[in-house]
């Protein structure tokens, strides 16, 4: 495979799990309340849903920096996902059939439910056209009706599910702009425009969804190229990151570290370069949850519990097999570990404490504090601008721009109280705080619940010594 293969099969890995983003919750069955409302990341409504509800766009924008050469080729790969209705029947005694809630089959049973198709539209373009007045893609997806007999193990009908797609019609738009100055950078910009003109009156946000483009992002890739970084640009480039306009979409740099040629626009904030985690194994569809918890509470199921969301929809099935046949190695790998900073005279040496813990006695648990003599809560500490940060400094939250919550943004510039300084076993420092004007700290403080920050987004309130 080549580099440019690579890079892109390393961002559709990341692609992939936002196409899925919420598409199925936890306990993943059609009865749980957190199901009967679904879809809500990317979904570009069709333009007449506006007359129920202007919340939901049409379009999407995705604007960001490029440094490339006038001949380059421009690839746009538009992905998302293409609402598919499964109605279970049975025969109505009459030759025909009727609709019902769920049909069983032996010891299954199927739902109707709403499921998904995967849908990816790929246009390459001459950047000289687009800096010339632009490029307007437009695509269609069909329509489409299938239908599926349901039948035992004796052969006999059971019933039948029927999968039907409304037709849907979208157009990319491309445009670029060669930006002022020295430095030859253009401005790129994309447009994701659903077009579908729904077959009858809309009257719910589930009449809609049937002609909308769901969890849509895309995928800009220009060989050769150099994007530059809508989060952390080079000071030149700042004023005109501040001009980009985005709407409904978040442009990131894509692929690994090395790659530059590669921006993911995706529905939901994403720092550069996203990952998926090694330790992860496989998509939970829920990413506000921590994997681990929400596999050990998916085992937990109880067998009527499992046998509904296997009836609710193949992934759901899928998903429950991989965790029914887990390894405990895979559980294992899942289980993260925190570790204190060493003594004193080794603050500002990340390591040290995870270095001095490795010397001890293996008979202890190694994830029991206990089993590292060198830590002292009281004492840790890390130097931050000259000064000395520990339990009790006062510091200025200043969320970094790599994180990836929006709630983050609620944060910045409040006070806070360092409550620990900790160190992961990859030797990163972590300061454990309380907001100062939380009614709640007391509380929060008791339960050993705190916000975490990198040593880099906190202000030291207290003045250098």
């Amino acid at each position: 495979m080549t580099a440019a293969g690579e890079f892109l099969a390393d961002a559709r890995r990341v692609a992939d799990a936002i196409l899925y983003e919420g598409y199925l919750l936890y306990p993943y069955r059609a009865s749980a309340r957190k199901n009967q409302s679904r879809f809500q990341f990317g979904v570009l409504m069709p333009p007449a849903y506006r007359e129920i509800d202007a919340s939901e766009p049409s379009v999407s924008q995705t604007e960001c920096l490029l440094e490339a050469p006038d001949d380059a080729q421009v690839t746009v790969i538009a992905r998302f996902l293409h609402l598919q209705r499964r109605q279970a029947e049975v025969g109505d005694g009459a030759g025909g059939f009727r609709p019902v809630a769920s049909v069983r089959v032996d010891d299954a049973e199927v739902t109707t439910w709403d499921e998904a198709a995967e849908r990816e539209h790929r246009v390459t373009v001459p950047l000289a056209a687009l800096l010339d007045g632009g490029v307007d893609a437009a695509f269609e997806v069909p329509g489409s009706e299938s239908a599926e007999t349901l039948t035992d193990r004796a052969g006999r009908p059971a019933g039948r599910l029927v999968r039907r797609q409304a037709p849907l019609a979208a157009v990319l738009r491309l445009r670029a702009e060669r930006l002022p100055g020295p430095y030859g950078a253009l401005r790129l910009r994309l447009t994701t425009e659903n077009g579908t003109r729904p077959d009858g009156p809309l009257r719910r946000r589930e009449d809609g969804l049937r002609f909308a483009l769901i969890a849509a992002h895309a995928l800009v890739h220009v060989p050769g190229g150099r994007f530059l970084s809508l989060t952390d640009p080079p000071e030149w480039a700042a004023p005109y990151v501040q001009a980009c306009v985005n709407t409904a979409t978040w442009p990131v740099l894509a692929g690994p570290e090395e790659c530059r040629e590669l921006v993911l626009s995706s529905p939901v904030i994403l720092y550069d370069h996203p990952r998926i985690a090694a330790e992860s194994a496989g998509d939970l569809f829920d990413s506000t949850e921590i994997d681990e918890i929400l596999t050990l509470r998916t085992l937990a199921l109880t067998d009527e519990e499992k046998r509904e969301a296997r009836a609710t929809d193949p992934l759901a099935a899928g998903l429950l097999d991989r965790l029914d046949g887990l390894p405990p190695e895979m559980l294992e790998r899942m289980h993260g570990a925190i570790r204190y900073l060493g003594p004193p005279a080794a603050a500002g040496r990340p390591g040290a404490g995870a270095a001095a813990s490795a010397a001890q006695d293996r008979s202890v648990p190694w994830w029991d504090p206990g089993s590292d003599a060198s830590v002292s809560p009281e004492s840790d500490h890390i130097e931050i601008a000259g000064v000395r940060v520990a339990r009790g400094s006062r510091v200025v939250m200043r969320p970094g721009a790599r994180r990836a919550d929006a709630q983050d943004l609620f944060l910045a510039g409040r006070s806070a109280r360092v409550e620990a300084v900790f160190q992961d076993v990859d030797g990163q420092v972590h300061l454990a705080v309380t907001p100062e004007d939380d009614p709640a700290a007391d509380l929060q403080r008791g339960h050993g619940r705190f916000l975490y920050f990198a040593p880099d987004e906190v202000e030291p309130l207290e003045v250098p010594t």
